[in-house]
């Protein structure tokens, strides 16, 4: 080979040797995408792969058990069926894709239009959800404090407009981030998050939560069903306190006091938010004998 040809495929390689060196320097850096898992992290991805898919066969077990027994055709169980069609919808359409989030170190590697979709999912199966346990709250607080007016057909006829009122409310609100309103995407740093005022307006419904199921009557905790249905309707909203309460509250005071919080801590809340569709059909269904007597003649049906 000549020295003109030497110079010349030299000339040509320099180029290709630096791109090399930089993509080998961008891959050691400490946000890339493919770094190797600790075995914390595994365990951590395991669990939280295992209560996705507990959340969704445990809701679909109460849905499929209120179509097949006709006893459960009635108030309050449709407010039930809604509750768990929300949760099932959580699991299935948002926990999943949150799930590849946390497995690319908590970085969207999916692309705006997916990230749009999934924050609208998010917006709208969490809305619904949080609103459907407000509305079996409601149901319970008016069926013992009121009993006498609280009829079986007025009971059916709110309930069924608090159903359609969550639906509704629920899918406007999830329209704006499908237009790029109370989403955040940045294609430089791979985040995609719902903007904080898109989850403010539920913090109110929070507090509606924390306070209707224990502002009943002395005079109606002597009764052993009535006081049964408040401890349910008590231990509901307690742990949907304690699973959203975090959440909301880094929310509202991130943008108040211009901080921010570890990005660890952010995942922490926001799944925690997310176990509340898995404990919502086991705190209910505990409290209801008529559920475990369907669960296990469905289950004998099967053998």
């Amino acid at each position: 080979m000549t020295p003109g040809c030497v110079q010349s495929h030299a000339a040509m390689t320099q180029p290709n040797l630096t791109v090399l060196s930089a993509n080998i320097s961008r891959g050691s850096e400490p946000g890339n995408l493919y770094r190797p898992f600790s075995v914390f992290s595994v365990l951590t991805l395991t669990l939280l792969a295992m209560l996705v898919v507990a959340t969704f066969m445990w809701n679909l077990l109460v849905l499929v058990t209120i179509l097949r027994v006709r006893t459960f055709h009635r108030v309050p169980h449709n407010l039930v069926a809604s509750m768990a069609i929300s949760d099932v919808m959580v699991a299935g359409l948002v926990m999943p894709l949150s799930l590849v989030r946390e497995l690319y170190g908590q970085r969207w590697i999916l692309g705006r239009a997916l990230c749009q979709v999934w924050i609208s999912c998010d917006v709208l199966c969490c809305t619904a959800s949080i609103w459907n346990v407000t509305a079996i709250a409601l149901d319970r607080y008016w069926s013992i404090t009121r009993h006498l007016e609280y009829t079986l057909k007025t009971r059916k006829r709110i309930s069924n407009v608090m159903i359609g009122l969550t639906w509704l409310l629920s899918s406007v609100i999830s329209l704006s981030p499908l237009f790029g309103w109370g989403e955040t995407y940045s294609e430089d740093s791979l985040a995609c998050q719902v903007k904080e005022a898109e989850r403010q307006p539920q913090m109110a419904f929070t507090v509606r939560h924390a306070t209707v199921s224990f502002q009943t009557d002395g005079e109606t905790w002597r009764e052993q069903k009535e006081r049964r249905a408040a401890l349910m309707v008590g231990i509901l909203i307690g742990v949907f306190v304690l699973c959203w309460i975090p959440f909301f509250l880094a929310e509202l005071i991130i943008p108040l006091c211009s901080c921010d919080i570890p990005p660890v801590w952010k995942s922490v809340f926001l799944w925690l938010g997310y176990s509340n569709s898995f404990f919502n059909p086991l705190i209910y269904t505990a409290f209801n004998k008529n559920y475990n007597n369907a669960f296990r003649n469905l289950f004998s049906r099967q053998r």
